[in-house]
């Protein structure tokens, strides 16, 4: 009976040991600083668990070939995060023996390269008073070599006056949008966002997005500004409501679909004329078909758009400021929901700035994706909001209880795809 016992012990522990040890498991990879070509030496490499509150859960130092080894403590789901000259680089742990390479770049308050694709300003509706305004922000960051921009005052607006913001968030390329935060900036009206504009990621560029509020009675002139070149700036309104070009702006009717009014002006310069006025009452359409018909449309805009710009962006140096950006991934309609939300008007301005030529989008919905690629991909997608999230609770752009409910969500929703996975 003794050696019975010992022998069940033996093996209860034998068992324990061989799962510790399934369940630890080394990441390796390389750091390459894209701008210069060369590996980045010195960074700080940090492995974050997701589950327990973005803890850091190792640690390590790129050594002089850019390499970096982390012990996985348990089977995550983590992030790997790296830091060089202040900004944050990650990617979700590789799963399995998968490398761990990290792309950085360098850092500058101002690079060459960077402008504006397209501003949309949208009417989404006046009601009691108040004029509903969502305007999007598509930024190019052709830089050559590549370097990211960021600063204190990385990218800079002017709103119109009276304006109350409601919210605002960012999107790096290729990323899932987050809520960030607005800086006042020098005079009334001005504004600064503290968020970094990545060099592109293939066509993906930048987005930055705020809803805000303006007192409306009736009528109302709008006096934009870009802080940089601009290739177009797109206004959408109600059909019911009457838009005016102002003396000195360049605005042309631009039909994309029965359902409102589109107008543009293309190659805004900062002090260029660019006003407008409107007037009269409405609200943008806020049905699905209506919307997934506006998307329709813009997609249609985006295909013609693409023809009219694609020898023009050829001729500017260094590619201009790029080709018009994608459309949005699969997960694109629930990331306003998720994140506190905006508005129907982001659906229908995604559109516009997240755009493929109906041909392309044709192809690729009919290019039928692996079942374990499309769980690694949502995998990937999640882990990479709930570090976002992590990340607004910490710089305080998010209260206690709004923490709560999105965690409880995204936990929810990270722990189905994990077991899919």
């Amino acid at each position: 009976m003794k050696s019975t016992f010992f022998l069940f012990r033996t093996i209860a522990m034998s068992l324990l040991l061989t799962g510790s040890l399934a369940q630890a498991a080394t990441i390796t990879g390389t750091v390459t600083d894209k701008t210069t070509g060369k590996p980045a030496v010195g960074d700080t490499v940090v492995l974050v668990d997701v589950q327990a509150g973005m803890n850091e859960a190792a640690k390590a130092t790129t050594d002089t070939h850019g390499h970096y080894s982390l012990n996985e403590p348990g089977s995550g789901p983590y992030l790997v995060r790296v830091t060089h000259q202040g900004a944050g680089y990650f990617i979700a742990a590789p799963q399995g023996s998968g490398p761990g390479d990290i792309t950085v770049y360098d850092v500058a308050a101002k690079v060459d390269g960077v402008g504006i694709d397209e501003d949309v300003i949208g009417i989404v509706d006046s009601t009691n008073g108040q004029l509903r305004v969502v305007e999007r922000y598509a930024v190019h960051n052709a830089s050559s070599p590549p370097r990211t921009q960021w600063s204190p005052r990385t990218f800079e607006i002017v709103l119109p006056d009276g304006a109350v913001v409601d919210s605002v968030s960012g999107q790096r390329p290729g990323g899932l949008t987050t809520t960030i935060k607005l800086d006042p900036d020098g005079p009334k009206g001005h504004y600064s966002f503290n968020f970094p504009i990545q060099p592109d990621d293939a066509d993906k560029g930048t987005l930055f997005q705020l809803e805000y509020e303006l007192p409306y009675s009736s009528k109302l002139t709008f006096h934009p500004q870009v802080s940089i070149p601009a290739r177009t700036v797109w206004v959408m309104l109600p059909k019911s409501m009457t838009f005016t070009a102002n003396a000195g702006s360049n605005f042309q009717s631009s039909p994309q679909d029965p359902a409102f009014q589109t107008f543009v002006a293309r190659n805004a310069l900062p002090g260029k004329a660019l006003e407008f006025t409107v007037s009269g009452s409405g609200s943008l359409p806020r049905d699905d078909q209506s919307a997934q018909g506006s998307q329709e449309a813009a997609s249609g805009m985006g295909a013609q758009e693409g023809g009219q710009q694609a020898s023009a962006v050829g001729a500017q140096p260094g590619g201009g400021i790029g080709n018009p950006i994608n459309t949005p991934d699969p997960l694109s309609k629930y990331k306003g929901w998720i994140l506190g939300g905006l508005a129907l008007l982001m659906v229908v301005t995604a559109a516009f700035l997240l755009r493929k030529p109906a041909a392309v989008a044709a192809f690729d919905a009919g290019v039928a994706q692996p079942p374990a690629a499309k769980s690694a991909a949502l995998l990937n997608v999640l882990k990479e909001e709930l570090f976002a999230l992590e990340s607004e609770k910490i710089a305080g752009t998010l209260t206690s209880e709004e923490y709560a409910k999105l965690k409880a969500a995204l936990d929810t929703v990270l722990k189905r795809a994990l077991k899919r996975a």
